[in-house]
């Protein structure tokens, strides 16, 4: 797997996404089974090496739910040194030295992943890629919280404003935005 350097939002978004699959998030835990690991690397178009020749195992899920764990310490310490750091210990874990290749639109840097590596362990050098990117580009601050009251969701804001409030925005921003129009209703009401 070669993971861009450049592009570390999708790196960010599937840290993002993964720690969010967890029941300390959710009611449930949304990585069941190997399948559902399957689908959710499916949707989010992350494609591993050691994964090429077949499906995840029940152990490679395991290592996922446990790395789910880890990234969101990174994600959740208030120190950004201690982020950094943590990002690192991530990218190690498959990582490899970078390279610069040239592409169409000229010289890109990669990282690519150690031949033989687990699952867990290029999903890990992915996110510790992605958040290291973050940091640099965007800092440490855009590492937040979820706004959403009783939400214990975290997140990488990489959006350009930097104004993103939730995990989830899609359930966590409708489901405040619901009931804050449902308090509104209620207030004319008891106007009128």
């Amino acid at each position: 797997m070669d993971i861009s350097i450049i592009d570390y939002a999708v790196g960010a978004a599937v840290a993002t996404d993964l720690v969010n699959t967890s029941p300390t998030v959710r009611a449930t835990e949304a990585l069941t089974d190997p399948d559902a690991l399957t689908g959710f690397l499916a949707e989010r178009g992350v494609r591993l090496d050691a994964l090429a020749d077949g499906a995840p195992t029940a152990d490679d899920l395991h290592q996922i739910h446990l790395l789910r764990r880890e990234v969101r310490g990174v994600l959740e310490t208030e120190w950004e040194e201690q982020a950094v750091a943590g990002a690192m210990v991530l990218a190690g874990r498959a990582g490899q030295a970078p390279v610069l290749r040239r592409e169409s639109g000229g010289w890109q840097w990669y990282v690519p992943t150690a031949p033989g590596a687990s699952p867990a362990g290029e999903l890990a050098a992915l996110i510790g890629i992605g958040l290291l990117g973050a940091v640099r580009t965007l800092g440490h601050s855009r590492f937040r919280p979820c706004a959403a009251p009783g939400c214990r969701g975290v997140f990488v804001d990489t959006s350009r404003a930097g104004r993103r409030s939730y995990c989830m925005p899609d359930r966590c921003g409708n489901r405040v935005n619901v009931a804050d129009h449902r308090a509104r209703r209620r207030m004319g009401s008891v106007i009128r």
